[in-house]
């Protein structure tokens, strides 16, 4: 018999907010992160707007001054978010086996930052300037190993990297691992940092991201006719996910189960998924048979939705197939906060869980003329009540890598 996961704690750096609930709150609100970037020159590049963290956010809060410089910004963004929800956990003083607590967290191109700052120290100054710290602190699996050393978890730790499904296969091998039996506590979720020049001019060249700057905050459209791409963003999403009756010992607060995990690949393409979305279709219906719960026992789905002309489509065609044309209401965060990237389903897997356990699921900004081949499904515009025993979260990346998850009430 497989063990129960539940979700304990929750924590969230995003383009939205500092933390869960001012990020929830602003989604909700209908609220938009999406501005002019500002960190270099991108007068020359085709997209000049991004979705950033909030200009008040603070490393010296969390990170000695000293040790932040040792670290990449997605490095630092996940700590940030981890310490939220360990905190959240109860779990910073909490007396539990150490050696059945691990950490597992996704990232799509960990330290870009730090690898396109030595680059230009190595070609300009010399192999003399590079840093020591080049190395730690641009690797993927830096991140949970530096947490692990922070909390002392020696359970399993290692990095998943999946493009934009990271986060969300993250989550789901810390759930696998629990429902195994190979850890008790597992700290999860992931991290970007992707807002640099070189990464920023390398989604625009492969034509990912939307070149319609002088809208701002309506430039993502998800589902929309008018939509010719994503808007980068950036953050950290980490979840504890803990086995049901560890948590219950320890008195923990339960915010819901983890009852569904499922991945499968497109096998299709490098960027593009098939536009008849059938491996979309088989990770969500792959996902409500992990989690023994029917199609009409979902009550929202907080959707991959890019904003790109391909995906979205290809999308909205599986969502069609497996639930039909009323099927749960649909909605695309990145509408508001950009594309997390590698931390997209963290983060969007914590709003997933706040309309399970809040009754309410966030809408599609800027969502005014409907595409024709999204047109078979429900979508939402603006924020609304729903009454459900379960939400379920899907990410999606390049390489034809696809997840989802199923959070359902306990």
């Amino acid at each position: 018999m497989k063990r129960r996961v539940v979700v304990t704690g929750l924590g969230a750096l995003s383009p939205l907010g500092k933390d869960v609930n001012s990020t929830w709150t602003a989604l909700i609100e209908g609220c938009s992160a999406i501005r002019k970037v500002e960190r270099w020159d991108v007068s020359g590049m085709a997209t000049q707007i991004a979705a950033m963290i909030p200009d008040d956010w603070d490393v010296a809060e969390r990170i000695e001054p000293r040790e932040a410089k040792r670290m990449d910004v997605f490095v630092q963004y996940a700590i940030w978010a981890a310490h939220e929800a360990m905190e959240d956990a109860g779990l910073l003083e909490a007396n539990i086996d150490l050696e059945r607590a691990g950490i597992i967290l996704g990232t799509g191109i960990g330290g870009i930052g730090t690898f396109e700052e030595q680059h230009r120290i190595f070609i300009e100054k010399g192999v003399r300037r590079v840093s020591p710290f080049f190395i730690t602190m641009m690797i993927s699996d830096m991140a949970p190993g530096l947490l692990a050393i922070k909390y002392g978890f020696k359970g399993i730790n290692f990095t998943a990297t999946s493009a934009c499904a990271s986060a969300g296969h993250s989550i789901g091998t810390a759930f696998d691992a629990i429902r195994a039996g190979r850890a008790d506590v597992i700290m999860t979720g992931g991290s970007e940092a992707p807002i640099v020049p070189v990464s920023f001019a390398g989604f625009c060249q492969n034509r990912a991201m939307t070149t319609r700057n002088k809208l701002l905050e309506k430039a993502s459209s998800p589902f929309d006719v008018s939509r010719d791409g994503f808007v980068m963003g950036e953050g950290a999403g980490v979840l504890i996910l803990e086995e049901l009756e560890h948590a219950k010992a320890r008195g923990a607060k339960i915010y819901c189960e983890l009852a569904g995990y499922s991945a499968t690949a497109d096998a299709f393409h490098i960027t593009a998924p098939p536009e008849d979305g059938d491996g979309a279709f088989r990770v969500m219906r792959e996902c409500l048979r992990d989690a023994d719960i029917s199609p009409e026992e979902i009550g929202s789905i907080n959707t991959h939705g890019t904003s790109t002309p391909v995906g979205d489509i290809s999308e909205c065609k599986a969502i069609e197939r497996l639930f039909g044309a009323d099927g749960p209401p649909i909605s695309s965060t990145k509408s508001a906060m950009g594309h997390l990237l590698g931390a997209a389903a963290a983060v969007e897997g914590i709003v997933a869980i706040k309309a399970l356990i809040e009754g309410k699921a966030p809408p599609t900004l800027n969502l005014t003329n409907i595409d024709e081949g999204c047109r078979g499904v429900r979508h939402i515009t603006e924020t609304i009540d729903i009454d459900t025993s379960a939400t379920m979260s899907n990410s999606f990346g390049f390489g034809g890598h696809n997840s989802c998850l199923v959070f359902k009430k306990m």
